[in-house]
């Protein structure tokens, strides 16, 4: 049973999930710029198109971040020194005629000046992306390579006001974030999830594709959702007339969503859920008066100080320590997790490692030494082996 166990994990760790997100400099990057150009060759034609798509994509973006009017007539060679990248969406190339579908990226800090930007602006707190796909009934994120997730890999970040933190959907990302990973609202395991990715709330974009018949339109319901409460923020249907338009229409949707976002920011709605925070918030002022009330020193001439009030548990120092435990379930980790908050004195208890079916790790920042945590977890009923600087604990 336990060889039966080992390969289920294995297989839902490996395999070809993992789509690499694209690296997001803050570039501008204009898309779908369609040319049809003709020349003496095939390189002359291409050359011709790649110039006349810069040109084109240009006077795009002078619509869409100018400051309005008509843009100024600037020379091929300008335009040129300005481009970072071109990528090719589609291309056909004949002996004297080139056709095709491409997407040009102007450099931030060249064309800035050009479209009169000032720079700066509101950008949100960092959150994880969880990319949920329904098609043919079954909700998948990370389980297999979906397009949804292909799309937001895709997905440019930098020119958005949302610091957004994607997963490649590889190692154990199909473990820790699955469809049924909305449905929970355990802050314990949320916590769990963002500090593993370095976020601080999470957003759901969600996509629910319809088929009409085999090779016929699809229809896309899309779906904005934020938080571990999964929130409506809005919603937005798309349709691809066949397959071969599918990912033009998700590219699509990943902007529609990401603008319901940026809008949701501008309102307000995005603040991270401060139910999320695990870090305590200790008010001096009651630590001084804790301190007020101690008893008078002991005959033996112990001073009551902050060396006491360390060993007391209310001071805002201490030490952090190690404890091991086992982790069968979600359930035990959060059930270890608030057994260790209530020993008086720990201020902080943080999954650090996490082995569902096996052993878990846990960060605790202890006011007091380790010899005292381990007397007050026995007094809980816990079974305590000491180690050098760290715990093991079990019932």
């Amino acid at each position: 049973m336990l060889g039966i166990g080992g390969a289920v994990v294995w297989a839902q760790i490996e395999g070809d999930r993992g789509i690499a997100p694209v690296a997001s400099t803050g570039d501008f990057e204009v898309t779908g710029v369609e040319v049809n150009t003709t020349g003496a060759t095939a390189e002359e034609a291409r050359a011709t198109g790649w110039r006349t798509a810069t040109r084109l994509a240009w006077q795009k973006l002078w619509t869409q971040r100018g400051p309005g009017g008509t843009p100024p007539a600037l020379d091929d060679g300008t335009l040129s020194g300005m481009v970072s990248a071109i990528g090719v969406e589609h291309e056909d190339i004949g002996p004297h005629r080139y056709i095709a579908r491409l997407g040009v990226v102007f450099d931030r800090a060249r064309a800035a000046g050009y479209l009169g930007l000032q720079g700066g602006g509101r950008r949100s707190a960092p959150l994880l992306v969880i990319p949920l796909l329904y098609q043919g009934g079954v909700g998948a994120v990370f389980e297999t390579r979906t397009p949804w997730q292909k799309a937001w890999a895709d997905f440019h970040t930098g020119e958005s006001v949302i610091d957004y933190v994607r997963p490649n959907g590889g190692g154990a990302d199909g473990l820790l974030i699955d469809a049924g990973q909305v449905g929970r609202r355990s802050r314990n395991w949320w916590r769990t999830i963002l500090d593993q990715y370095g976020a601080e709330d999470v957003v759901i974009p969600i996509a629910r594709l319809e088929r009409q018949w085999p090779g016929g339109p699809i229809k896309g319901t899309f779906t904005a959702r934020h938080g571990p409460d999964n929130r409506f923020l809005g919603s937005f249907e798309l349709t691809a007339p066949s397959e071969d338009k599918l990912p033009a229409m998700l590219t699509a949707a990943v902007k529609q969503i990401d603008a319901i976002y940026a809008q949701a920011l501008a309102d307000g709605q995005l603040n991270p859920d401060p139910s999320l925070n695990s870090a305590p918030q200790i008010d001096p002022t009651l630590i001084a008066a804790l301190v007020d009330k101690m008893p008078p020193p002991s005959a033996g001439g112990r001073a009551v100080g902050p060396a006491a009030a360390v060993a007391g548990g209310i001071s805002p120092g201490g030490a952090s320590f190690q404890i091991q435990f086992s982790s069968p379930d979600v359930a035990a980790v959060d059930a270890v997790q608030a057994a260790l908050r209530a020993v008086p004195g720990v201020q902080s208890a943080v999954p650090s490692s996490l082995a569902l079916g096996g052993v878990s790790v846990m960060r605790v920042a202890y006011a007091g030494d380790l010899e005292a945590l381990a007397a007050a977890l026995r007094s809980q009923g816990w079974k305590v082996t000491q180690g050098a600087g760290a715990l093991s604990i079990r019932r």
